[in-house]
């Protein structure tokens, strides 16, 4: 297995896939990233050389912001939102969907397992 951005991409996989495997790239990065290191798209991880994989660790490392750093700045950004008490703050605070979703039928998601709340009994005459 390839180690990059210390993350172990699987050997069997496209590089376009694999590299999807590390936080904070996706299809269209890892594109771009094997078009800058002059890599083909369908070529196997396996079949990569020492010099293309360190062009990709160079390139990542360079352009890139990618598992913790990207981590932590993410958790910055909902902390800020939290902390100034905005709308979508909030919703974060209150663990419900932030993105404008109903919440009367779905979010079950955010909103965890359903807390069953009983009926009143009615009264027999």
């Amino acid at each position: 297995m390839a180690r990059i951005a210390g993350v172990d991409i699987p050997d069997k996989k496209r590089g376009e896939i694999a590299l999807t495997y590390i936080y904070g790239i996706g299809r269209s990065s890892a594109r771009t990233i094997l078009a800058k290191a002059g890599i083909s798209v369908d070529k196997k991880v396996l079949e990569w050389n020492d010099e293309e994989s360190g062009a990709i660790r160079r390139i990542i490392g360079e352009d890139f912001k990618t598992e913790g750093v990207l981590r932590s700045e993410v958790q910055m950004s909902i902390k800020r939102l939290m902390d100034i008490g905005c709308y979508r703050g909030l919703r974060h605070r209150k663990g419900l969907p932030v993105r404008g979703q109903r919440t009367k039928n779905n979010s079950r998601t955010r909103k965890g397992k359903r807390k069953t709340i009983a009926n009143k009994k009615k009264v027999t005459k």
